[in-house]
């Protein structure tokens, strides 16, 4: 149903259709303004939304987010899936109420879609002005989850890690292999970049893209490295835990199903395991459902300073990823756009 030209008539047609809405109650001029306070949300593409995320600004603002949650300002469920099968994919709904923002983000994750040239995870966010429920913008939602999903590792990184990091390991090829790599030299000064992936020829374009040195196995890409990386679609353990040295941060940001994982039993249970949801990670981590290990903290919290970070130990930052943090990033892109 579309506006009519004449200010008003349209909210005047819907009541004279309602008895207990009619008389209108306001006025001819009250019902034009009312229409014009209607505006339409804003819609940003992809590169529009390119345009405005910046990944020095979205770190802090990831930061922040991750601390909110942890105290107990959001409001955000465990996100909601569905399993479309065949052909493998998935459908997850994400909304949350944040102290800068309310809004959901629908997200789509299809493996398969490797094999036919596009990319496997999809989404869309919706903002919404907390005060009305009037929405403010419908936007692409997966650059925002590729580059927020590596703002999260480097304020990991930042707190978990060696100050004196200089070698880092990514196991994995994909986008957000790439998107790590800037986040992460944001907050350390790496002197060597380790490459490994089971796709051989992407793995030798990004080594070569970004580079870095190339290896034919985990265990080479990883033993010695300060850093680790692992963003692969595996089902199964890649990095064992007796490669990884002590004092070594891991960022785990693959297996995002009950029964996937990256990560075997001793590189879990040799760790301070952190998470971004407890909640989210029982329910939802294969790393730490399997393994069985310790959820030592939400990282939130230790970012707050309620916990000690431990820091000078084998960490493990098992990321899922949370509307939280969606909602922040896309409330940075909105300010950003409408201030411009």
């Amino acid at each position: 149903m579309a506006f009519c030209k004449r200010s008003g008539s349209l909210l005047r047609d819907v009541a004279a259709r309602i008895p207990h809405l009619s008389p209108l109650p306001f006025e001819k001029g009250e019902a034009n303004a009312l229409n014009l306070k209607m505006k339409q949300p804003l819609f940003l593409n992809e590169e529009q939304v390119r345009e405005h995320l910046r990944m020095a600004e979205l770190i802090p603002v990831m930061e922040k987010a991750l601390i909110d949650f942890s105290a107990g300002r959001v409001t955000q469920p465990v996100r909601s899936i569905i399993s479309v099968d065949p052909p493998g994919g998935f459908l997850g709904l994400m909304p949350a109420l944040t102290p800068d923002g309310l809004g959901l983000k629908a997200v789509t994750f299809y493996p398969s879609n490797t094999e036919r040239g596009i990319p496997t995870h999809m989404a869309t966010i919706f903002l919404v002005d907390p005060q009305t429920g009037m929405p403010l913008a419908i936007m692409d939602g997966r650059l925002i989850t590729e580059m927020r999903t590596a703002a999260v590792s480097a304020a990991a990184t930042k707190l978990l890690a060696s100050p004196d990091a200089k070698v880092i390991a990514i196991l994995g090829s994909g986008v957000q292999a790439r998107s790590h790599v800037e986040a992460l030299q944001l907050v350390r000064q790496f002197e060597e970049i380790r490459v490994w992936s089971p796709t051989l020829e992407h793995a030798k374009q990004f080594a070569q893209d970004i580079g870095a040195t190339l290896l034919p196995s985990v265990e080479e890409a990883v033993r010695g490295a300060d850093v680790i990386v692992t963003v692969t679609s595996s089902k199964t353990a890649v990095l064992k835990g007796a490669w990884v040295k002590p004092g070594c941060h891991v960022n785990a940001i693959g297996a995002c199903r009950p029964d996937w994982r990256e990560l075997d039993d001793q590189a879990m249970q040799n760790a301070v395991v952190f998470v971004d949801s407890r909640e989210g990670a029982l329910k939802e981590s294969g790393d730490v459902i399997l393994s069985e290990a310790k959820i030592y903290a939400e990282l939130g919290e230790a970012l707050a300073g309620t916990v000690p970070s431990r820091a000078n130990e084998r960490t493990v930052f098992k990321s899922l990823g949370m509307a939280v943090e969606d909602i922040a990033a896309a409330t940075l892109v909105y300010r950003a756009a409408t201030a411009a």
